[in-house]
């Protein structure tokens, strides 16, 4: 683990809101985001928890993580990976966007459970992730999302592959495109 923090604040607010881009995290922040992924495994299962053994994969120069922070504690982030990544899982096979380099696959997206839904915070980190992404050549963004959201979901997903089983979910899940 590293502890010297390397990070960029791409967008802040007179109310102490502030969103950065990470090239590195300082080990307080990695256990700030190893707590937050905890409501991860609720939702996915224990092996989509961020830990010290896998936090380097997803926090890297390879990936576009963004942190939320708020009052200077980190309350949320997204990490989005490039899709050929996943090139050996069995879901990215149905993306017909596998092998052109336009996709970013959001790999994780999620909000301390006091912060979801209230103040825009989550939304206002979507828009800036989208506007770097599609800065950096990418045309789609992609990901996976409980079958039930996507009511909820305010911009046109292409649903491209439904799965009844996702890992250790008891929902089932969509896989999803969205042009940007």
């Amino acid at each position: 683990m590293c502890s010297v923090e390397k990070t960029k604040i791409i967008a802040s607010s007179t109310d102490k809101f502030k969103i950065e881009l990470v090239e590195k995290l300082s080990k307080e922040s990695q256990f700030e985001i190893f707590n937050i992924s905890k409501d991860l495994e609720k939702i996915y299962g224990r092996n989509s928890m961020l830990n010290e053994q896998n936090i380097d994969k997803y926090f890297n120069q390879s990936t576009l993580p963004f942190i939320a922070r708020y009052h200077n504690r980190i309350i949320g982030f997204i990490i989005g990976v490039p899709l050929e990544k996943f090139k050996n899982q069995s879901w990215v096979q149905y993306d017909e966007n596998l092998g052109r380099d336009n996709t970013l696959y959001t790999y994780a997206f999620i909000f301390e459970s006091d912060f979801r839904g209230k103040h825009g915070f989550a939304k206002t980190l979507k828009k800036i992730f989208s506007n770097w992404a599609k800065k950096r050549g990418y045309q789609y963004i992609s990901g996976h999302i409980n079958e039930n959201s996507i009511k909820k979901s305010s911009s046109k997903l292409e649903i491209i592959k439904k799965f009844n089983k996702w890992y250790e979910s008891k929902d089932p899940f969509v896989y999803y495109r969205r042009k940007i």
